[in-house]
């Protein structure tokens, strides 16, 4: 049979997708700003560890909760600081992460497809995500940006009151459980339809 074009509503709506691109395109911005953002940090600590005090001072500011950091005239690159920093750009790099899922896999789940089949750098998850797939990357992104957040707060634990200390780890556990709540939903709905396929419609 001639393939017929759809009416001009659902060929509308299903259009109203591209809305999202300035979307992706915003977020790509936002990766550039953390990319900046990295190379500050890291500029930074190299300079630090070769005995730049200004260098020093922005890292003890940074990494400061109250922003009463110790005078840089008697501070002093300690291990702890290296290591505050250091999951600092670990944090940026999973944000980073992050970002790059949901551009490429919301587009390319949301929007129109890529066509990168073939390519030597197509991304191994990119072949089968989905809604679901998704979700799931995206929750388990989301603990691991938590747990890094967790680790800072407890390597500089005498900086925070025992209130902020059971409220980070309260929040940390809230994901956990919203995560496995999201997999198991996911689960149970790929099961039923597995278990009970939509029938042929008949002719």
């Amino acid at each position: 049979m001639p393939h017929r074009p759809p009416p001009l509503v659902p060929r509308l709506l299903f259009l109203s997708r591209w809305l999202q691109l300035p979307l992706y395109v915003g977020l790509i911005f936002a990766l550039g700003v953390y990319v900046v953002h990295f190379w500050s940090e890291l500029i930074n600590l190299l300079g630090a560890a070769m005995g730049n005090a200004t260098a020093l001072q922005h890292l003890l500011d940074a990494i400061s909760v109250h922003g009463n950091a110790e005078p840089v005239q008697h501070a002093r690159l300690t291990e702890t600081t290296i290591m505050l920093v250091a999951l600092s750009l670990v944090d940026v790099v999973m944000i980073a992460n992050l970002l790059i899922m949901v551009i490429v896999g919301g587009y390319e789940t949301f929007v129109s497809r890529m066509y990168l089949e073939g390519h030597p750098d197509h991304p191994e998850w990119l072949s089968h995500v989905n809604a679901s797939v998704l979700k799931i990357k995206l929750a388990m992104a989301i603990i691991g940006i938590s747990s890094i957040h967790l680790l800072r707060t407890f390597i500089n634990a005498d900086a925070y009151d025992v209130k902020t200390l059971v409220a980070q780890s309260g929040i940390h556990v809230i994901f956990l459980l919203s995560a496995l709540a999201i997999a198991y939903t996911d689960q149970v709905m790929s099961r039923t339809i597995h278990e009970h396929p939509p029938e042929p419609d008949e002719a």
